[in-house]
Parts: structure tokens; C-alpha cells; sequence
């Protein structure tokens, strides 16, 4: 999706401009209607900022589906499938919006961008974004099953199921992106919002944010209560403490860009007034940086996570030191992947 509301990320003013004279602003309500369209004030820190987050946040996940490749293969989980999936949608959306729309787009290009191309972007935005979250719900139903349906979810739960699931998540995501082929850019609808432009942004939150956190408060309810009734069982503890963390990270990041695109839909236009396109730059950076803080989570609550980052670590340092020498030598190099210490989780 355009994360930023709009056709590309916010144009990048080095020097913000005011939003015009004193005596050219006229009141209607609380807001000042200004007839120029708002100045980035901002500046450059949004430019600094994906930076940095590409920069570091790219690197970290393809870190991590390296390790959770290696745990999907060794113990076949569905839970590893699911995390697994959803760090490849994040780094999609790291691509495609962070880098393409804000980065590209937004400040390399400044907008000069064919119309076509802009709006074939916003499908593969919507379309990751929708990938990301709705890959959560699976593992959310996941578990749920798994801790309150034990009996049912070891019966029908197999690697097979579990990659057509994701499948059918794609594909859905891929098919709900198209409509947001007409999404406008908050920065540029001068004119009062369509019955279009409001069912698009509705859309959007309903299927990013409001359904998706319905599930989340429903099935997470259930599963603490399910744990508190079983005494927590360590092992299973462990698994629920990612998804309780996932999602919680995900309402919390996300709740500044759903409030503020309403803002701007029923009470004040981004174009219009510098508060209300400060508070969707910055609600925009929160947003994003839901795609790269999960890697912390589940270094923090697990340590088969860990020690498989320090092998993947251990094996591509090993790779490039012996590497060179071996290929001199005419010797393929072999590595041989130590197996886990036995009771980690």
C-alpha cells in the first residue's frame, strides 16, 4: 500500500516554507484554511530516517529468514512457517514502499513519476502491507488452535496445509491491492473527498487495521485465559510471548497512521494545514517501523532463535574466511551445520 496516504512518500522541502502570510488566512472552525498546499516541515528527517531503516532493517531481515528457514526445515512448525512468511512480507514492504515509494519516489524523484507507474506501485504497496498483517492473523489462529484445540489443530495441522494457507494469503493480498489502484494522494485531493476516496481510505483501515485487531483481542484473550488455566507450560509459553509481542507491536505502530488518515478524511486535509501533514509524516515513520523490530522480539524471547542466528553468523564468516582458500586450493568447501543443543527453545 502507499503508507504515506498518498501516490509516493512526502516530498522533501529542505527548507520548509510557511504556510503563507498572516493576512492571507482565513478561519473555518479550529483549523486555518490555507489556499496553498502545506510545506513538508519535516524537512529531511523523514529521508534520514527510511534510510536508516533500510539500511539496517533489510540487513536484519534476511538475517532472520535465514534462521527461520533453518528452523522451518529442521522442525517443520507451522508457527516457524507463519514467522517465516511474514519476515519475507516484510521485506517486501520494506522494498516496495520504504525504499520504492518514499525513498525513490518521494525524494530521489520528487514525484516525476508517470501516473501509470505511480498507481501500478500502490497495488504491490497495499498488496504487501495487506500480506504482512493478515499473515499475522494466521499465526494468530495458529495458535489459538494449537493451545485451544489441541486435539483438532494436531489432526489437521501439516507443512502442506500450512503453505497453502500462506498461498491463499498471498494471493488474497495481491487481489485486494488492485482496487487501491485509484487511491489519491492525501497531499494533492484539494477537492472534498468521493464516495470513492472514502471507501478506499475505510477499506484500507478496515482490512490494515480494525478486522485484524478484532481478531488479535479475541484469540489472544482466549489463549492468556487457556494459559492461565494450564499453568503456562514453558514450551508454550515461549511461542505465544512472540505472538502476544507481534501483534501488540503491530496495534501500538499503527494506531497513529489509522487515526491520523481519518483526521484528514472527516476533520482536517493533510494539504491544507503543516500539523495535520507532520502527524501523518510522523504516524507514517511509526508505521514502518513495525517491519523491522520483530527480529528484537524474537531474539529476546527465544533462544533457539539465538543460537541459530550465531550458527548462520558463525557458518557465512567461516564461508568467507575459508572460502578463497579452498577454491585456491581446488577443494570445495564443506560445512557441516551443528544441530541444537538439546533442550533449547
Amino acid at each position: 500500500m502507499r503508507i504515506e496516504g498518498g501516490e509516493t512518500g512526502s516530498r522533501v522541502t529542505l527548507l520548509p516554507t510557511p504556510n503563507g502570510s498572516g493576512s492571507s488566512w482565513e478561519f473555518e472552525g479550529p483549523w486555518p484554511e490555507i489556499p496553498e498546499r502545506s510545506p513538508c516541515v519535516a524537512g529531511v528527517a523523514p529521508v534520514i530516517y527510511y534510510s536508516v531503516l533500510l539500511g539496517l532493517g533489510l540487513p536484519v531481515n534476511l538475517l532472520t529468514a535465514v534462521a527461520l528457514a533453518r528452523l522451518t526445515t529442521r522442525t517443520r512448525k507451522p508457527s516457524y512457517y507463519y514467522l517465516l512468511a511474514l519476515t519475507a512480507s516484510d521485506i517486501i514492504t520494506q522494498v516496495v514502499i520504504v525504499f520504492v515509494g518514499f525513498l525513490l519516489q518521494g525524494a530521489v524523484l520528487a514525484r516525476e513519476v508517470p501516473q501509470a507507474v505511480v498507481r501500478t506501485a500502490n497495488i504491490l504497496e497495499f498488496a504487501a502491507n495487506h500480506a504482512s498483517v493478515w499473515i499475522a492473523v494466521l499465526l494468530t489462529l495458529d495458535r489459538y488452535s494449537a493451545l485451544c484445540r489441541p486435539l483438532r489443530h494436531r489432526a489437521i495441522s501439516s507443512p502442506g496445509r500450512t503453505r497453502r494457507a500462506i498461498a491463499a494469503v498471498l494471493g488474497a493480498a495481491l487481489l485486494t491491492g488492485i482496487p487501491f489502484y485509484w487511491w489519491l494522494d492525501v497531499w494533492r485531493d484539494v477537492d472534498p473527498p468521493s464516495t470513492l476516496d472514502k471507501v478506499l481510505k475505510w477499506a484500507h483501515c478496515l482490512t490494515v487495521y480494525f478486522i485484524p485487531c478484532g481478531v488479535f483481542l479475541v484469540t489472544n484473550s482466549a489463549i492468556v485465559c487457556r494459559l492461565r488455566q494450564s499453568g503456562l507450560r514453558p514450551h508454550k509459553g515461549k511461542s505465544t510471548a512472540i505472538l502476544l509481542g507481534v501483534t501488540t507491536l503491530f496495534v501500538l505502530l499503527w494506531a497513529p497512521r489509522i487515526f491520523v488518515m481519518l483526521y484528514h478524511l472527516y476533520v482536517a486535509p493533510v494539504h491544507r494545514d503543516w500539523r495535520v501533514h507532520l502527524a501523518l509524516d510522523v504516524a507514517n515513520m511509526v508505521a514502518m517501523l513495525n517491519t523491522a523490530i520483530n527480529f528484537g522480539l524474537y531474539c529476546f524471547v527465544s533462544k533457539t532463535f539465538r543460537v541459530t542466528i550465531r550458527e548462520v553468523i558463525h557458518d557465512a564468516s567461516l564461508t568467507c574466511t575459508l572460502g578463497p582458500r579452498l577454491e585456491g586450493m581446488g577443494v570445495e568447501p564443506v560445512l557441516k551445520l551443528p544441530g541444537l543443543p538439546k533442550g533449547t527453545e
